[in-house]
């Protein structure tokens, strides 16, 4: 058995072990003695009002304490799964590394959530939209960082004449702004997207010691608060994948938006992918975005990006959390979800694979699904 293994099975019977000792105690007799052999000795020290509790055999006392024993389990899973992606970092450090050379996680930033929003050279009137409505800009994105863990950045590479134009323009944007996360090593292309998905979280991860952490497209609209909230429901849980969940179909015609040129990786012509997080925004826990860390280098990249990360994901342990909250539609649908109190964490067109003409529009939807100004100050959860 493995490690992990022993441990959880261990925890397990302990856990069983306790619920088992009250129920026993049903099936024993009362003893007058004061001691010896017909008394039972309480392991811990409130364990008289515990037993007895349990011995009336109500059940939702007995529920209570099934629901403390999973609970109690599911952070230990978590605790052994960080500890092994900790060890599975200094292992490859030692032997040469598969991906980035992660610096120790006790000198990096600490943030509760990394927001990376995937952006191009040609798009800042887009970046703009966004420090217009929902991305804070100067001090309120360093207080942000600071009060609330929660980091925002544009993502983006270089270009392929390094030093020149393009990348002279971006430098002079991020020195205005501080708010760019540059990839090294990576080139900017419309097909490079899935190697940008890699290097992005490797930088990430080496950058600053999240919980989860985001990737989002600058033509979605986000809340900031509300993402943070969701995401926080899942911060006990181990190996966490969360988007809107899909599975489309394989298109192996030459010449279509998102033809697949590996389909036949894929079964039979007509087959459909498995089911994945749609690429507008998705998010993922520490471990998961550290194991892309580590393998980079042989994660096979398909054409299109949401399908690689979905496909690196899917032989392992991971829970699959289909979020709808980050896939609601522009107005009226978002605004309507608003006004009933239910808040959309994002929001963009299906039918434009983001918000369509997102300059244009960004600052209205804001207007009308934006969550306020406020909300992610006073988020409790983060």
């Amino acid at each position: 058995m493995s490690g992990k293994a022993v441990v959880m099975l261990c925890a397990t019977s302990f856990f069983v072990g306790l619920l088992l000792s009250g129920r026993m105690a049903l099936l024993t007799p009362p003893s007058s003695e004061p001691s010896g052999h017909g008394s039972r000795i309480p392991l811990f020290a409130d364990d008289c009002g515990q037993s007895r509790r349990l011995e009336e055999g109500k059940p939702n006392d007995i529920m209570k304490e099934v629901s403390r024993t999973h609970q109690a389990i599911q952070s230990l899973d978590k605790s052994v799964s960080s500890l092994e992606m900790e060890l599975a970092v200094e292992r490859a450090k030692q032997n040469g590394g598969l991906g980035v050379s992660a610096p120790s996680r006790g000198v990096l930033p600490k943030a509760f959530v990394v927001i990376g929003i995937n952006t191009a050279f040609s798009s800042k009137k887009r970046r703009d939209s966004l420090r217009d409505t929902w991305v804070p800009r100067g001090d309120k994105l360093r207080r942000l960082e600071k009060d609330k863990g929660v980091v925002v950045r544009f993502v983006i590479g270089h270009s392929a004449t390094p030093g020149g134009a393009l990348d002279r323009a971006v430098d002079v944007e991020a020195s205005a702004t501080g708010d760019f996360l540059r990839l090294a090593d990576h080139v900017e292309g419309y097909h490079e997207l899935s190697a940008k998905t890699r290097a992005y979280f490797a930088t990430a991860v080496s950058t600053w010691d999240a919980e989860f952490y985001v990737k989002v497209d600058d033509d979605v609209h986000v809340n900031l608060g509300m993402l943070a909230a969701r995401l926080a429901k899942y911060r006990a849980r181990p190996r966490v994948y969360v988007g809107c969940m899909k599975s489309g179909p394989v298109l192996s015609q030459k010449g279509v938006k998102y033809y697949e040129p590996e389909y036949w990786k894929f079964g039979d012509e007509g087959n459909k992918y498995f089911r994945h997080a749609t690429g507008q925004i998705y998010a993922v826990s520490r471990d998961l975005a550290s194991y892309i860390s580590i393998n980079q280098p042989i994660l096979h990249r398909f054409a299109n990006e949401d399908v690689s990360l979905g496909a690196w994901l899917l032989g392992l342990e991971v829970e699959h959390v289909d979020d709808r909250s980050l896939c609601c539609a522009t107005p009226p649908d978002c605004e309507w979800k608003k006004q009933a109190g239910n808040v959309c964490a994002a929001s963009f067109d299906w039918s434009c694979s983001g918000i369509c003409k997102s300059v244009d529009r960004m600052r209205a939807i804001h207007s009308a699904c934006g969550e306020g100004d406020g909300a992610v100050w006073s988020a409790a959860a983060i």
